[in-house]
């Protein structure tokens, strides 16, 4: 990749335009190789999300990713795009402390990582984070609902907003991180009526994951869309390829040629 991206590339601004007009395609990834074939896919935006502490590095939950795992993560994955708008993830406990924390954080996320936006967590909680970070010319997609990062507030992987008072949270989280400044929202993990109302009563895009069909776009774990990832099996997973057995038989196929002395052939001697 040029140091520059090329003018074609994706901006907040030019995504925000795309409500109402045009489904956001997004993605996550985590690795340059990865990024460049789903860059070259077409999509909208990667997402280098904190699943990666499940999906790459084995750990249970997005809790113990740290700060240098996602800047690290992120500039592996910046050098494969042209054209997508990054998008990473603020590792737990990297913003919640304090408003400054949360600037000094993703500022590194953008200087380090060289990301082109970051997201958080949390609702109208939020709000004055968001504020400031905006002020600061960073960047922000909001995320609410089924927030990974809570999960052990709320009891495992459950699905939000199902009881009108918890609707109404999420109605007014939305409506909070709009005014404070995000360029988009990640809805996860909520009833999909409940989601086409948000989606209806705000002017920045919504993103889908487990929120029906409503939303302005949809993310998938790329691992999960390329059938790689079984630890974790949610239903509102679509599952496009079976990769994983591709890799698996592929490797057991190598390791049978070199047990026969098959591989390497003459073909491949110099």
């Amino acid at each position: 990749m040029s140091a520059m991206k090329k003018k074609t590339a994706w901006t907040t601004t030019k995504l925000r335009a795309l409500k109402g007009k045009e489904k956001i395609v997004c993605l996550t990834a985590y690795d340059y190789s990865t990024a460049k074939l789903v860059d070259e896919a077409g999509v909208h935006l990667i997402m280098v999300g904190d699943s990666l502490s499940m999906t790459m590095l084995g750990h249970e939950s997005t809790i113990p990713v740290t700060m240098e795992d996602m800047i690290h993560h992120t500039r592996a994955v910046v050098r494969g795009v042209d054209r997508a708008l990054v998008v990473t993830d603020m590792p737990f406990l990297s913003y919640q402390a304090s408003v400054s924390q949360a600037v000094e954080n993703a500022g590194r996320i953008l200087k380090k990582g060289r990301a082109d936006a970051v997201k958080l967590e949390g609702g109208a909680i939020r709000k004055e984070t968001v504020e400031m970070l905006v002020e600061n010319g960073i960047p922000v997609m909001g995320h609410i609902g089924l927030t990974p990062q809570s999960v052990k507030e709320f009891g495992g992987y459950r699905v939000q907003g199902k009881h009108p008072r918890d609707a109404n949270k999420l109605k007014e989280g939305s409506k909070a991180l709009e005014e404070a400044g995000c360029f988009s929202i990640v809805l996860e993990g909520i009833p999909a009526e409940l989601a086409g109302e948000i989606t209806n009563s705000i002017a920045i895009p919504t993103v889908g994951i487990g929120a029906g069909p409503q939303c302005d776009g949809q993310v998938l774990v790329i691992q999960d869309l390329l059938g790689m990832f079984d630890d974790i099996s949610p239903k509102f997973v679509k599952r496009y390829a079976e990769v994983g057995d591709a890799i698996k038989g592929a490797v057991e196929a190598y390791a049978a040629d070199v047990q026969r002395g098959d591989f390497p052939g003459p073909e491949h001697c110099y």
